[in-house]
């Protein structure tokens, strides 16, 4: 009893339950039920939410950046020493090429043709240029490559893709060895409005209006979370159409927590970037909002 005290001395009240396991409400997704389970005796715990997890109780507690006191208190009760940092407790930091040109500087080399001729393709424009603060390399370990990069709510550069502006390119994106455990172009969005979540940084500035790209199919946890925390109300769901069971587990995720979701259908093969702004617009005008009813046909029409 002594270690589900030091617990809720971190995480408040715990609920204790069977098999030694006792619940806390989630630090991290801060659901409104109690789902960060314990185990008193395995020290395992896991969030039945957000899916944060881990096998000792050290883990959680650094993860949550308490004081080297109560640490030594938990020291005292069970043997959890941990003389390293695990990765989980490591915050990568992530920096743009030394090599990038930005775009707003013309050059007369036939690398910045090539780019301008792709960015002009993908429909972005002069403006999108200077917002994203769009670059390129012409040598180094991204030569060749368009850099796009993404920052947090502060300004402060949180990712990056760098995609081949050359048809022939064997590997089209080139990205950091940085987790995508971020919020992509969170400095342009307004939490108060709906968002649109999308897969890739030309779909999102195709979209234009409150746009997060996921770096793939999957919401990452910090989205996810600030998704909760921000209490956005309305949330559009716009992945390839290879992705419908991703964008289905996304839709469920959110109708669990009382958001309206809105699962927008592309066309086969296409995305926002190639339909383009005023498409992609009216498919959202047009989608209604799914319900339970919604979800259950999509998943058996899977089987």
């Amino acid at each position: 009893m002594e270690l589900f005290r030091v617990l809720q001395n971190v995480l408040g009240t715990g609920k204790q339950l069977r098999n030694h396991e006792v619940a806390f409400h989630c630090p991290f997704c801060n659901h409104y039920k109690p789902k960060l389970q314990v185990n008193l005796e395995s020290h395992n715990w896991h969030c039945w939410v957000c899916n944060s997890k881990g096998r000792k109780i050290v883990h959680l507690f650094k993860k949550l950046k308490v004081s080297n006191q109560i640490l030594n208190q938990l020291f005292e009760i069970v043997d959890e020493y941990v003389p390293i940092k695990n990765k989980e407790d490591i915050k990568e930091s992530v920096s743009l090429p030394k090599e990038m040109l930005y775009l707003w500087d013309k050059r007369n080399t036939p690398e910045y043709k090539h780019v301008m001729m792709y960015l002009l393709k993908r429909g972005i424009t002069a403006k999108d240029v200077l917002k994203y603060g769009i670059g390129y390399c012409e040598d180094g370990v991204y030569g060749g490559r368009i850099i796009v990069p993404s920052y947090d709510n502060i300004g402060k550069l949180n990712y990056f893709i760098g995609r081949s502006f050359y048809k022939n390119s064997t590997m089209k994106y080139k990205n950091p060895k940085v987790s995508k455990d971020i919020v992509g172009f969170d400095l342009f969005i307004n939490w108060n409005l709906p968002i649109v979540l999308c897969e890739g940084v030309f779909d999102a500035i195709a979209i234009k209006r409150n746009a997060i790209p996921l770096f793939g199919k999957i919401i990452s946890k910090s989205l996810y979370k600030k998704t909760i925390e921000k209490r956005v109300k309305d949330i559009y769901i716009a992945l390839d159409t290879d992705a419908i069971v991703d964008s289905l587990k996304m839709t469920e995720m959110f109708l669990n927590e009382g958001r309206n979701v809105y699962m927008i259908t592309l066309p086969h093969g296409k995305d926002p970037a190639s339909i383009g702004f005023k498409e992609f617009t009216n498919l959202v005008r047009n989608t209604k909002l799914i319900t339970y009813g919604d979800l259950m046909k999509y998943k058996l029409s899977l089987i």
